[in-house]
């Protein structure tokens, strides 16, 4: 027979209760809350019992005295001895297991036979390098991928079930509480709880003054209230007002924070928000692709050109070594052709390169185009003279 509980080892056991790390889990279809013996230790001998006081000794000094307490607490039943029984793996896993068993071992018997069958000892030692360099490559992968971490924190499943020897044992045995008082918090916030219910009961026997003050502090609450309901419905409204008018082009928001899951005055900010989705919007956006993708395309097309000027040139000097002894007509041809293709490469491209020319060179390229014009007219006439 055990007696009830004295003052001191109920304050030792509130203590315990709130102080030291518990756990919940389910036990015998009950959601319960446990604790492990070693914390439990650590706890009471870091607590105002396990320093001295005038004229009185401490009541833990040891843990070996921690330990004798605890059982003196155990036997008034404030709390039990449990067992950690583990989960056993469903029988899928196990068939699974057994199916995998059977693979590695068809596996092996399959090496064997190709290995009696006679194959090169070049490829015997090419596939066991690889064999090597793949199992490698995996066990450096376990490390590497955040897959191990996992292992870690997903731990075995168990379940807890009343022990036989109800003892208390220093270590990490598992104890389910039984002892179960009221917090004063939660006291304290009930009775509040009461009052302020009765308080509302008795509203007619408040005084005049009270009574007016409370209705003007209700009345100002639900305007509040009713003022931030219209003010959601207003930005809609004002929304889909601009969004009509503007085609879909303008999408403005008045308070865009009003209904978020922000705080109370980060709700009010900013005060509004102003985006434009319309053709313009997009041309930007293709304009600053197009200028990022334009140098690349300018040093393309100058390079092309300078392929050209290469080619072209190199074609003139083999006309201009076979042309030397022909005369002076086929050498002018030769040149109006040259300045011509100068001109047509000036003037090709995508319709952007142009050159600026001054006045200077134009009159340069005026007076030349008529001295070819009077050779020409030159060279037709001499024919004409030696004939006569």
């Amino acid at each position: 027979e055990v007696g009830e509980p004295f003052k001191e080892e109920k304050a030792v056991a509130k203590y315990l209760r709130f102080n030291c790390p518990t756990k919940s889990t389910n036990m015998m279809g009950h959601r319960v809350d446990y604790f492990i013996a070693s914390k439990a230790v650590d706890c009471l001998l870091d607590s105002k019992w396990a320093k001295a006081k005038k004229g009185e000794e401490a009541l833990f000094t040891t843990r070996e005295s921690v330990v004798d307490y605890c059982n003196r607490l155990l036997k008034k039943q404030f709390f039990h001895r449990a067992l950690k029984v583990m989960k056993m793996k469903p029988d899928k896993d196990t068939k699974k297991e057994k199916e995998k068993g059977k693979a590695e071992s068809g596996k092996e018997e399959e090496k064997k036979s190709k290995k009696e069958s006679g194959k090169d000892e070049k490829t015997k030692k090419e596939k066991e390098k690889e064999k090597k360099k793949d199992g490698e490559k995996e066990e450096s992968k376990k490390d590497e991928t955040p897959g191990t971490p996992k292992k870690k924190e997903t731990k075995r499943k168990f379940k807890l079930e009343p022990h036989e020897d109800q003892v208390f044992l220093d270590g990490n045995e598992v104890y389910v509480w039984i002892y179960d008082p009221v917090h004063f918090k939660t006291f304290a916030m009930g009775l509040v709880l009461v009052i302020a219910v009765i308080a509302a009961t008795l509203f007619p026997l408040w005084p005049a003054e009270m009574r007016v003050g409370v209705y003007y502090l209700s009345v100002g609450a639900g305007c509040f209230v009713a003022s931030i309901l219209l003010l959601a419905v207003a930005r809609c409204i004002l929304f889909l007002i601009i969004w009509l008018i503007t085609g879909g082009r303008h999408h403005f928001w008045f308070l865009p924070n009003l209904t978020a899951d922000v705080g109370f005055i980060d709700s009010f900010r900013p005060l509004y928000t102003h985006e434009y989705k319309g053709p313009k919007a997009d041309l930007k956006k293709e304009e600053k692709s197009e200028s990022k993708k334009q140098p690349k395309y300018d040093s393309e097309e100058k390079s092309d050109s300078e392929k050209k000027e290469e080619e072209d040139g190199k074609t003139e000097a083999t006309r201009n070594s076979g042309t030397e002894g022909s005369g002076g007509e086929r050498h002018s041809d030769t040149d109006s052709d040259r300045r011509e293709d100068d001109r047509s490469q000036h003037s090709s491209g995508n319709g952007n390169d142009f050159e600026m020319i001054t006045k200077e060179e134009l009159e340069q390229q005026t007076d030349e185009e008529d001295c070819e014009e009077e050779e020409e007219e030159d060279a037709e006439s001499r024919p004409s003279h030696e004939k006569s």
